[in-house]
């Protein structure tokens, strides 16, 4: 790319990072920060300028010989180099579990325990009673399997981990036979068959993508084999000419042939999910009494827990798995441990975890509730100053998201929100640059907001950020008549 005589002149202008730091040591902005940011800031600073006279050399100004305006420049960036990277989000998207977005929200009763475990000194490893070297585990064991109903039970890192430790220490160098229609990818490109190689297990497939019988175990079997596993399509649904094998038909043909079973639930459920009108997904105790030997599943999806990967069965099975090496490479920390265990104590009593576990709060939101929330943002929006701001009630559908509940669609009704002189894309990028960031979805150039992933003290908020962006947006349009 030729450069012109105009931006070779604009380059050569541009002031060097010793001549700003000079300049900055004399602003009262910038001479708390730290020497990191403050370098940081003046290179990243110089380097946009530089792509916009190289990239876009027209809207290049040529204000840099005003130090005012080069140190405006770096307050600014500054402040961002200064922000956390990670921040809190408003979910309008109507997602429950997103995944991007974090996927579940902790009830209270865990965001305090942990916050008090974090902040002190804690009985992580040592036994109180004995007052001697105790097992992190301990801490969530009894709970796991006083709700599911299984002898023994731990917790790592996340489920694609618990499923790499059970499968190295069940079946490594041994065959695991498994249907084709539960080759399962996880998201994030990670896919069973990978883990399961990883694991050092070897993939024995049997049956069709849509249609798996018990002969084709059977079959499949040999001296080479050392693991039955049933993987739940929790991400995914196969509808229409399907067959699968049942957990009871699994453990029988286990125990004739002296295998274990394991099966990854992925997105761990301990409630019923269809006494409160939503399609029916596998339960964790359903699994247990029906004699699968291990259980895997996630904390935080269904479950409604911090990103865990829980691990419950027979003690035999649960013994082998806890003195496997990997595990303190795949281990739960402290902090994880705390909000898990508050959150399954919130499950001895089913209402309590059904109203104080905003994963489920939100699944099993009423029309009601979400019409009141939707009426009392509109009414926010609609009381804004002048009239671009454009707000229709819709019905629309919510999803359970987190690779859960794949074929459920929650009715639920929200808004659609325009404003006159931007589009929908327009208006998403916006308040996706607000503070705090404010994430909806765009249907038919509408930007929609759905009230199911909204707490009432969100409101304002978006309120707020509309406020901002129409008058950000007005400003704008003046600005450039004026430059005409």
């Amino acid at each position: 790319m030729s450069i012109s005589e105009k931006q070779q002149e604009l380059l050569r202008r541009l002031p060097g990072v010793d001549h700003l730091i000079h300049l900055a040591e004399n602003d009262p902005r910038l001479q708390p920060l730290p020497k990191s940011v403050l370098v940081r800031a003046i290179r990243e600073t110089l380097a946009e300028l530089r792509r916009q006279i190289l990239e876009q050399p027209a809207t290049a100004d040529d204000r840099w010989d005003d130090s005012f305006d080069m140190i405006a420049r770096i307050v600014q960036k500054a402040s961002v180099v200064q922000a956390y990277n990670l921040k809190r989000t408003v979910n309008a998207t109507g997602v429950v579990v997103h995944t991007n977005l974090g996927r579940s929200c902790l009830a209270r009763e865990a965001i305090d325990h942990l916050v008090q475990i974090a902040s002190c000194y804690s009985n992580l490893e040592f036994d109180l009673k004995a007052g001697r070297r105790g097992s992190r585990y301990s801490a969530v064991e009894d709970l796991l399997c006083e709700l599911s109903g299984a002898e023994a039970a731990m917790a790592v890192n996340n489920n694609a981990a618990a499923v790499l430790l059970c499968l190295d220490t069940m079946a490594r160098g041994k065959e695991v036979i498994i249907s084709r229609g539960e080759l399962v990818e996880i998201g994030g490109s990670f896919r069973i068959p990978d883990v399961m190689a990883r694991s050092g297990a070897i993939l024995k497939e049997v049956g069709t993508t849509n249609r798996t019988h018990l002969r084709d175990y059977q079959q499949a079997i040999s001296n080479d084999t050392g693991l039955l596993l049933k993987v739940h399509t929790s991400n995914y649904s196969i509808v229409g000419f399907t067959a699968a094998v049942t957990l009871e038909q699994m453990v029988t043909l286990g125990r004739q042939f002296n295998l274990p079973v394991m099966e990854d639930l992925g997105s761990g459920n301990l409630i019923d999910l269809t006494r409160y009108g939503l399609t029916a997904e596998p339960t964790v105790q359903a699994s247990v009494a029906a004699g699968i030997d291990v259980v895997t599943f996630s904390g935080d999806k269904l479950l409604g827990g911090p990103q865990a990967g829980l691990i419950v069965g027979k003690t035999a099975f649960l013994d082998r798995i806890k003195t496997n090496p990997l595990t303190r490479a795949l281990r739960i920390d402290k902090m994880t441990l705390a909000a898990l265990e508050a959150t399954l104590r919130l499950y001895r009593d089913e209402r309590q975890a059904v109203s104080r576990i905003p994963t489920l709060r939100m699944l099993f939101a009423r029309r009601p509730e979400l019409e009141g929330r939707a009426n009392r943002l509109a009414e926010g929006l609609r009381a804004l100053p002048g009239d671009r701001l454009a707000v229709e009630p819709i019905d629309l559908s919510s999803r359970a998201g987190g690779g859960a509940l794949p074929l459920l669609d929650l009715p639920s009704c929200g808004l659609a929100v325009r404003v006159q002189g931007l589009s929908a894309s327009r208006i998403e990028s916006h308040l996706r640059a607000n503070t705090p960031p404010i994430i909806g979805r765009i249907e038919n150039d509408r930007f929609i907001l759905d009230p199911r992933t909204l707490r009432d003290d969100e409101l304002q908020l978006i309120v707020d950020a509309f406020e901002h962006l129409l008058t950000h947006s007005t400003t704008t349009q003046t600005n450039s008549h004026g430059d005409h």
